[in-house]
């Protein structure tokens, strides 16, 4: 496989199975990062020590979270990382559980509903970061001739369902608040990389759609008949998730800490920075116009990084029972899959680049 270099960072185009098995055999034959090389002898960070703030600068992190990866590099931050860090160009559910069982993965960006589907599968999960947008994340694409003009027309339509994602769960809570079971709608798991192909195909009447997709989406089939409908639940939680085994290691949760501030104030910066942001990332990396770029920006809203967690866990909560019901799985708490020492990390974070954004401004005499 080729590998593509980037800022001396790796960047695997792909990841499959049997890359991620073998990579997972590789990262096992060496010595565990952290204060002591012997992992049997190597030092156990208990689930509610106090986490430390300093770090060997040799503490390896695996993370996926390409978005902040192009953050940082514009800000020329992701050279300055004070620890040794390994982009790997994957995030989303089924990607990083794979990766995170093979031991491939460290952390990743995710929405709200894969650290609910790992720890319903058995892997031991924690979120460390929580995020959302004050304005919704997806839409709901309907390919042409499909003739879904409200949620209420879902009902005997085909629609896309990717359990272990944000998207499947999002499909569940429109039915819901549509008056709909599953039963009145026909389910095609299929995972949210094929959504696309699959409305345009017409495999699927309807699927969630975000971001470039949804705009490539449009712009290729809106002449044919496709529309896209807001759906009018709550679908903007996002959350960055790490394997409990890598908080264990007090190096790398210490360096996962100073990582969750540097990613903060990377998303920070690219909204008080819309027309670098729309250049670099919607122009020359997702091959968008600029006119496209703004009205994504406008239309995701600005970060929020709430710095009490006890209402997203109480939503999360809500999710973990409707997925229960849906899939049969057990239930469980959902305080056992957050890390509640990372809870103001990103909060304190972002009020400290906003306020260090606003300043540089009006020294420059720029407008705020």
């Amino acid at each position: 496989m080729e590998r593509n270099v980037s800022r001396g960072f790796l960047q695997w185009p792909a990841a499959t199975p049997f890359f991620l098995a073998a990579l997972g055999v590789t990262l096992m034959s060496f010595p565990a990062c952290g204060r002591k090389s012997d992992p049997a002898a190597a030092e156990h960070l208990g689930p509610t020590a106090p986490l430390p703030r300093s770090f060997p600068s040799l503490t390896k992190l695996i993370l996926g979270d390409p978005i902040v990866q192009k953050g940082l590099e514009l800000t020329g931050r992701i050279q300055a990382l004070p620890f040794a860090a390994t982009f790997q160009n994957m995030s989303g559910g089924p990607q990083t559980i794979e990766a995170f069982r093979a031991g491939a993965l460290d952390a990743s960006s995710v929405g709200d509903t894969p650290p609910i589907h790992a720890a319903f599968t058995g892997l031991d999960v924690k979120i460390v970061a929580v995020q959302f947008r004050d304005r919704p994340s997806f839409q709901l694409a309907v390919a042409p001739g499909a003739h879904v003009a409200s949620i209420a027309d879902l009902r005997g339509k085909k629609v896309a369902y990717s359990p272990g994602q944000a998207q499947g769960s999002l499909v569940l809570r429109v039915l819901k608040k549509a008056g709909l079971t599953r039963h009145d709608v026909t389910l095609v798991e299929i995972e949210s990389p094929a959504f696309k192909d699959a409305l345009a195909s017409r495999q699927v009447d309807v699927a969630p759609l975000s971001g470039p997709i949804l705009v490539r989406f449009l712009r290729e089939q809106a002449r044919a008949g496709a529309t896209a409908i807001a759906h009018g639940v709550r679908d903007s939680i996002s959350f960055f998730y790490a394997r409990t085994t890598v908080l264990d290691d007090p190096d790398r949760a210490a360096a996962l800490r100073e990582y969750i501030e540097e990613r903060t104030r990377a998303q920070v910066w690219s909204v008080d920075h819309p027309d670098a942001w729309i250049d670099a990332y919607y122009v020359k990396d997702q091959g968008l116009t600029p006119e496209q770029g703004r009205d994504l920006v406008e239309t995701v809203g600005r970060p929020q990084y709430p710095a009490d967690w006890t209402e997203t866990i109480a939503e999360t909560q809500e999710t973990i029972e409707l997925l229960a019901d849906a899939t049969g799985q057990a239930s469980f708490d959902a305080h056992k899959i957050f890390d509640r020492r990372y809870e103001t990390v990103a909060a304190d974070a972002a009020a400290d680049a906003r306020v260090t954004n606003v300043t540089t401004r009006v020294q420059q005499g720029t407008p705020q």
